[in-house]
This record gives structure tokens, C-alpha cells and sequence, in this order.
């Protein structure tokens, strides 16, 4: 998390970070509990990543892109969908059946969201907008994340500016209880 450099950099740079949890997990045998710690970290990163997005990348999209409604519209039901199976997968312990099924179509989504956004929404803003407005949310992205929450919301605001007022305050509540439960740590 803050990492530097533009938008598009951070961003690429959470998704390298999601990547390693998620191959973290596909390297251990079904049940084994650190599936679980690397579920939730992975969770953890994406929710953070995911407000950021929403609060600054994709009112640049809106703004610079020609046809950017469509395409924020479309990266915002990418994250609904994952915020959803991550809520789901929060109720599973690693030994629980469902736990294996959540997390693989979560991986799928996610992956697939990824290839997506590297492969054609970044390359547009990239054209599109000038080298200091990117510079410029990348250093919003990465204030963004430091108060984000760290666990799914899936029917908190996913738009500005309701989800910019209200975010923090989850962030600091999903931290607290994070801190307490020792959620996303290694025994």
C-alpha cells in the first residue's frame, strides 16, 4: 500500500500485490488455515484498492474518456460483484466447503478484472490525460487507501461524494476490529 508514482502505477502495483496472496493460497492444500490469512489479506488490499478506485479513478474516467460513464459504470458492477463473494467468503472458515468455491470465483473475477482494466481502461487514461493529472491521483489513490476500509461494504455508496464522506469512518472502525481480531496476521 502507497507505493508511488501515478495512478496507473499504483494501481498496477495493488494488483501484483492481490496476485501474490492469491497464489499464496493456490499453493496450499484445501482446509490448511493460512488460506484463510491470505484470503483476508488479499480481501484486505482489494476493498482498499477498490474505494480508492471509486472515489478518484473513475470520476477521471467519467471526465476524460469518451464514453467514460459506460466504462466507470462497468468497472464499478466489476467491483460489486467481488465486494459480494469477499462479504461471502468474511463467513468462512478455510476447512469449510464453500470457502474453496468463494474464493476461486472471487480469483476468477478479480482476474479477470485485472486483465481488463491493464489492458484497455489504462492505456486509455494513460492517452488521454495529462502526465500530472495521473501523477495527481496517484498521490490521491494512495491517500485514499490509508483510510479506507479494510473489509467489504457491499451496500456502502460506491460513488462520489458519499462514498468519500463515509469512508474513513469505516476504515477506522474495519482497522479497530482488524487490530482486535488480529484478522490477516500469521499465528
Amino acid at each position: 500500500m502507497g507505493h508511488g508514482g501515478n495512478v496507473i502505477e499504483e494501481l498496477v502495483t495493488d494488483h501484483r500485490e492481490v496476485e501474490e496472496f492469491f497464489a499464496k493460497i493456490e499453493a496450499l492444500p484445501p482446509g490448511h488455515k493460512d488460506r484463510k490469512t491470505y484470503a483476508d489479506q488479499a480481501t484486505m488490499e482489494l476493498v482498499r484498492h477498490s474505494v480508492a478506485e471509486e472515489a478518484y479513478l473513475y470520476p477521471a474516467v467519467r471526465d476524460h474518456l469518451s464514453g467514460g460513464d459506460a466504462l466507470a459504470d462497468k468497472e464499478i458492477d466489476d467491483h460489486s460483484r467481488a465486494e459480494q463473494i469477499m462479504k461471502d467468503l468474511e463467513g468462512c472458515d478455510a476447512g469449510d466447503p464453500e470457502f474453496d468455491r468463494l474464493i476461486g470465483t472471487l480469483m476468477t473475477e478479480v482476474r479477470s478484472h485485472i486483465s481488463d482494466e491493464e489492458a484497455n481502461l489504462f492505456p486509455k487514461l494513460r492517452a488521454a490525460c495529462p502526465a500530472a493529472a495521473l501523477d495527481d491521483l496517484g498521490d490521491k489513490v494512495r491517500m485514499a487507501k490509508k483510510t479506507a476500509p479494510t473489509r467489504p461494504h457491499p451496500s456502502a455508496p460506491d460513488t462520489p461524494p458519499a462514498n468519500k464522506l463515509l469512508a474513513p469512518g469505516a476504515g477506522m472502525v474495519d482497522r479497530l476490529r482488524d487490530a482486535l481480531s488480529g484478522r490477516g496476521k500469521k499465528d
